[in-house]
């Protein structure tokens, strides 16, 4: 049984080195990289993400700031790492069922799953609320059984998801206007004294919630700033806060349709050969261009409509109809693009260090929490609150720099990243070789 065990680890092993496919390792770099873009928002401000005039500044280079963001970055490259995350699900389970019995793959799925959502919760409430570990394990747990589905009824099923979520946004959308209506409409008859019904104190309270989150005073900025700069318990306890809020989201909710969607897509692109960079030059040159057009159109405009109207919470919101179609076909230019960069051996130094950042993904990804709330949290500088929207981005240059320098020269002597070696240890109950053997 031992011996039996043993080569069935070494069939589902983790991937040699030989057989990466380094196309899909720098796609995957680009996006982790590029998702510090977004969350450095989140480490450093508050109530930012999406309203620069709440805190970081909202004029100038702060303003071009957030614009060029939301045009290319904003939640694309989210869509992107869950694109890459959906071809890893295939790249895993094939070589799995091809090599075992499929009882064997599926018990390494589910645990590599498992494993990957409890470091989710660890990583939410000690380092970053907004972290993703969590919801891409659990939402994978869900996707093993569409592993052999064809490309073109994956691609439909992904498809029909972002439909279903522009629908829901259509509808929040419509409640956003009511309750914004409503509630304001409340505030003026408690300013004239007159007494309040139980449906207009009910809208009052939702109008209220809703401004404190999405548009807070200096005051309540000041006092969350002031939080987040605090003791240890401070800081934990205002984390938790957003943690137990994003965790308590019903699994089909539209944030989860959102990964599940993206990740079904993700798994369709991988079965055509997009990630694996096996399609031609004019294929990826037509899928940019046409992603390009279709995303930089929709973005701009939205971004357009937001500054426009002084990001009025009405005109946000109904600009978030065309969210995930403008993301996902920015997200794909991206691919066309580097992929076309790797085919063509265009800034090899660049796609082979983008690859190693790649390869070392969750290793990465959590040393960017680790920085960034040592940066702004009250037990490290508490700097939080205490920069402009465009000076979050010196901190990210600088992690840039560093792991497109230091991940290429760990993989010289390292199999792999410490957090990935620990997670497929964990996962193939088997204690994984580390360092590389020197070669004489």
């Amino acid at each position: 049984m031992v011996a039996l065990n043993r080569s069935i680890m070494q069939a589902t092993g983790p991937v040699r080195a030989e057989d990466r496919i380094s196309s899909l390792d720098t796609v995957r770099g680009f996006a982790l990289l590029g998702i510090l873009l977004m969350n450095i928002v989140g480490f450093g401000l508050y109530a930012a993400y999406d309203d620069p005039t709440n805190s970081g500044g909202a004029t100038g280079i702060n303003l071009w700031t957030w614009v060029i963001l939301h045009i290319l970055a904003e939640g694309k490259m989210r869509c992107l790492f869950s694109l890459v995350f959906g071809a890893g699900i295939i790249l895993l389970t094939d070589r799995a069922d091809r090599r075992t019995d499929g009882l064997s793959g599926a018990d390494i799925y589910l645990r590599r799953n498992l494993w990957l959502a409890a470091a989710g919760i660890l990583h939410a409430y000690l380092l970053w609320s907004g972290e993703i570990l969590y919801p891409y394990g659990t939402c994978a747990l869900a996707l093993y059984p569409f592993r052999r589905m064809a490309a073109k009824p994956l691609f439909i099923l992904g498809s029909a998801l972002i439909l279903i979520t522009s629908a829901f946004n259509f509808k929040n959308s419509l409640e956003t206007t009511t309750l914004i209506t409503e509630g304001k409409a409340a505030v003026e008859l408690q300013k004239s004294g007159t007494k309040l019904t139980e449906d207009q104190q009910d809208a009052l309270k939702k109008w209220e919630d809703l401004r404190k989150h999405s548009k807070p005073t200096p005051e309540e900025v000041e006092k969350v700033n002031q939080k987040w700069r605090g003791s240890i318990m401070d800081v934990l306890k205002v984390r938790s806060e957003g943690v137990w809020r994003y965790h308590n989201f019903a699994y089909y909710h539209v944030w989860n349709l959102d990964v599940f969607s993206m990740m079904l897509i993700g798994m369709a692109l991988f079965k055509l050969g997009v990630f694996s960079a096996t399609r031609s030059m004019g294929f990826y040159a037509v899928m940019s261009g046409i992603g390009y057009t279709i995303g930089l159109s929709l973005n701009s405009y939205t971004a357009y409509s937001r500054v426009s109207s002084n990001f009025d919470l009405v005109i946000s919101s109904y600009t978030s109809i065309t969210y995930d179609i403008g993301r996902l076909s920015i997200a794909l230019a991206h691919v066309g693009v580097l992929i076309l960069l790797v085919k063509s051996d265009t800034l090899r130094w660049l796609t082979r260090s983008l690859g190693a950042v790649g390869q070392m993904a969750l290793s990465n990804y959590l040393t960017h929490s680790i920085v960034c709330s040592t940066i702004f949290c009250g037990y490290g500088f508490a700097m939080f609150g205490r920069l402009e929207r465009h000076q979050l981005y010196y901190v990210v240059f600088a992690i840039w720099i560093v792991q497109l320098i230091i991940s290429p020269i760990w993989l010289r002597y390292y199999h792999f990243g410490p957090a990935e070696w620990a997670w497929r240890s964990l996962t193939y109950w088997q204690k994984q070789p580390m360092r590389k053997a020197v070669e004489i």
